[in-house]
């Protein structure tokens, strides 16, 4: 594909290794060809590269599939998912997992991306319901904005939470930016 029609998040093969692009920035100097300066995010340990390229430049988009696979557990520094379909399992360093680990809860649905046979990135739902194993004592004080305080959900994460969620409270958590949304009423 040509320079020109990358953008952000484009999945780009690089000398063999996959990279997404994180950012993307474009400069035409007054001669010359454009410059396009990419930051660009190894899929397979995580690093972080700068690359520039010329206007007319030819780069191999990367073939990525993306599967179903439910999160069964941790074990040391890897995370066990298994395919829904075919009940294989595969295993993700930390490394790959990132913040994400945070919200990562036995049981759910992810969409894994896939480099061949191997996995690279998951993608969590934007919306997960967590237990409240912890929360601080909230003191009140006459504040005309909310204030939050710390809460410990079930995968460890801490978050803040408004002063009225305690321990045993079900919340429903935007994974996306890691905050809380709504307390969830229990039946």
């Amino acid at each position: 594909m040509d320079i020109a029609d990358i953008h952000k998040n484009v999945k780009l093969l690089v000398d063999g290794i996959p990279y997404n692009v994180d950012d993307l920035e474009f400069t035409k100097p007054g001669k010359g060809r454009a410059i396009y300066r990419l930051k660009l995010r190894n899929l397979i340990d995580g690093n972080i590269n700068d690359r520039t390229f010329h206007s007319g430049e030819k780069v191999d988009e990367a073939q990525t599939t993306y599967q179903q696979e439910q999160y069964l557990y941790r074990e040391n520094d890897h995370y066990i998912f298994m395919n829904t379909e075919t009940f294989e399992q595969l295993f993700v360093t930390e490394a790959q997992i990132g913040s994400k680990k945070d919200f990562l809860k036995e049981g759910i649905l992810v969409d894994m991306l896939m480099f061949g046979d191997r996995p690279i990135d998951i993608t969590l739902p934007n919306f997960i319901e967590f237990k409240v194993l912890e929360s601080e004592i909230s003191i009140k004080s006459q504040t005309i904005s909310p204030q939050l305080k710390a809460a410990t959900i079930e995968t460890g994460a801490v978050i803040g939470v408004p002063s009225f969620i305690k321990e045993g409270d079900l919340i429903k958590v935007d994974t996306r930016s890691g905050t809380y949304i709504e307390r969830i009423n229990k039946k």
